[in-house]
């Protein structure tokens, strides 16, 4: 039953199917998570997941086109129409952050590394949609160096070193951690941004909390 006491529609259990195998697979990996296990966790029988999903590769290929839905909708819907291209960039690197460390369906973006393992069609189709976010990337980038607020690179470069940075922080961010979600925001966004400055080597202020190696003591090292 949903919070509300009604039995959940064939929307809704099927998306619940996806969240839950998505956390199965971060957990153990696609290869390491059976079937029978992803129909365990959603409390069906393995002949009732079968009713909703042909196979384990189509499920693995919903889980992916229904993580590039809700990165669509939480994150290039909500900057795509920001006129300043650095600020776009900005907000786009932040939200993307929020959306693998305290999203609801994190696991859901955070799956989207087992691209690989589609076949044929289904991958060329994934492929085919992440394109569209690197070229977003690259576009805004070209538009920033033009109007001279960042120094020209690059844009295959730009963009790859953006999402290597957002998309590998559920790595090592951990909830209970000794920084919040938005200091590794604001120290990641700091990071990269200066780096694209004109200036390039003009020195930012670090952001609250994040000094990463303490102040090295100048009597000690004296001695």
């Amino acid at each position: 039953m949903t919070p509300a006491g009604r039995k959940p529609d064939d929307g809704e259990r099927y998306q619940f199917i996806l969240e839950t195998a998505a956390r199965l697979i971060c957990e153990r990996s696609y290869e390491g998570t059976s079937m029978q296990e992803i129909a365990a966790a959603c409390r069906m029988t393995k002949a009732g997941l079968y009713h909703h999903i042909q196979n384990k590769e189509q499920l693995l290929f919903a889980i992916m086109n229904y993580g590039m839905d809700l990165f669509e909708e939480q994150v290039l819907a909500k900057v795509r129409d920001i006129e300043d291209p650095v600020e776009r960039l900005r907000s786009c690197m932040r939200r993307n952050i929020e959306l693998v460390t305290r999203g609801v369906s994190k696991e859901v973006i955070i799956i989207l590394h087992e691209h690989a393992t589609l076949t044929g069609e289904a991958r060329e189709y994934i492929d085919g949609r992440k394109k569209r976010y690197v070229r977003f990337i690259e576009d805004a980038f070209a538009e920033a160096v033009k109007a001279g607020r960042f120094r020209p690179m690059d844009p295959t470069i730009v963009a790859f070193s953006f999402l290597g940075m957002v998309l590998w922080v559920y790595k090592w961010f951990k909830p209970d951690g000794r920084m919040t979600e938005q200091q590794i925001s604001d120290g990641m966004v700091d990071l990269f941004f200066v780096g694209l400055s004109p200036s390039g080597a003009a020195a930012a202020p670090a952001a609250p909390g994040l000094a990463l190696v303490p102040p090295s003591n100048t009597k000690e090292e004296a001695s």
